[in-house]
């Protein structure tokens, strides 16, 4: 009984702490947006050229728009229609924020989804490489390689791939719409980076692991190096890697705007750049709160299957430690 108040305790501090993070991330958009010169009036009243705005029009899209308004009350009406699941609608397009959110996610959710897979593969296939090479060479050489691949834009990866791989070995089509081959280009240019991130992590918590004195232990019985390392020390240095599933992932949605923009696919990416650069405060809303809800969600999951991945650890003692 005890234990599962614990856990309901647990379970609703980390839900009000993903609250906070939620209504931070929507308060912070909108501020942002507020600041910028311009606003949605102007710029759909300019169709692009400011020299053509005309004034009244622009004071009649304003109150029509309600940005005529103090910045308060117009932060705790639309606060208050969020709230509702209301993000409003969109300054441009005139349909709801919602809908626009519906049509771009499937893309981005299979770019995401494939470049995850991919991210694991490589950071986990480079951290074990690193640990199992015999030659110093080769194990240095593969241990720089992922902050090298940490500190590289995605963008310029992307431009990189997108030339060699598509404008001149014309192995993979550089269209969006090439079916799941042209997933190809743009989940790996997302994954490098992130792959990167996985492998620096694992393979510096690889050697803390091959340092504890029960590896020795293992050596002593006469258990092979590769038995030593994929049968004993990687399931306890993965455990520290799953904690930062949620950063991952946040990692995976950052990139996913600049690749699209990249590569001139459909999604998530390409909405909140365009609704941005029209000021198109409802649309940026709904994806920054969208991505900040998958961000929460990530790392509460991760926090509740995290005891049942190390034994060692109790929910109880997770719960204790976050208070």
């Amino acid at each position: 009984m005890r234990s599962e108040i614990v856990w309901l305790r647990y379970v609703g501090r980390r839900a009000g702490q993903g609250l906070l993070v939620l209504w931070a991330a929507y308060t912070v958009s909108f501020l942002i947006l507020y600041l910028l010169p311009g606003d949605a009036a102007t710029l759909f009243a300019g169709g692009g050229d400011q020299d053509a705005v005309d004034p009244e029009l622009v004071a009649k899209l304003r109150t029509q728009l309600g940005l005529d308004r103090p910045l308060w009350e117009q932060y705790l009406a639309a606060l208050g229609r969020a709230l509702n699941g209301d993000f409003g609608v969109s300054t441009q397009t005139g349909r709801p924020a919602s809908a626009l959110l519906a049509e771009a996610l499937p893309p981005t959710l299979a770019l995401t989804s494939f470049a995850f897979l991919l991210s694991i593969a490589l950071g986990v296939g480079l951290a074990l490489a690193a640990s199992l090479a015999r030659p110093a060479w080769l194990r240095n050489l593969l241990s720089a390689l992922p902050p090298i691949g940490v500190s590289i834009p995605v963008f310029w990866i992307g431009l990189l791939l997108l030339q060699a791989f598509s404008f001149r070995l014309r192995l993979f089509p550089s269209v969006a719409d090439a079916g799941f081959v042209s997933l190809v280009l743009p989940a790996l240019t997302i994954a490098i980076p992130s792959g990167a991130f996985v492998a620096q992590l694992l393979a510096r918590s690889l050697r803390a692991t091959l340092a504890q004195p029960y590896v020795e232990v293992v050596r002593a019985k006469g258990a092979g190096e590769a038995r030593v390392q994929l049968g004993h020390a990687f399931r306890n240095a993965a455990i520290p890697s799953l904690t930062m599933l949620g950063v991952l992932i946040g990692g995976l949605l950052s990139g996913a705007v600049v690749t699209e923009t990249v590569y001139s696919r459909l999604g998530v990416g390409r909405l909140v750049v365009t609704a941005v650069n029209n000021r198109d405060v409802p649309v940026v809303q709904i994806v920054v709160v969208f991505a900040a809800l998958v961000f929460v969600v990530a790392n509460l999951v991760v926090d509740l299957i995290y005891p049942l991945v190390d034994r060692r650890i109790t929910l109880a003692r997770s719960a204790f430690a976050v208070a």
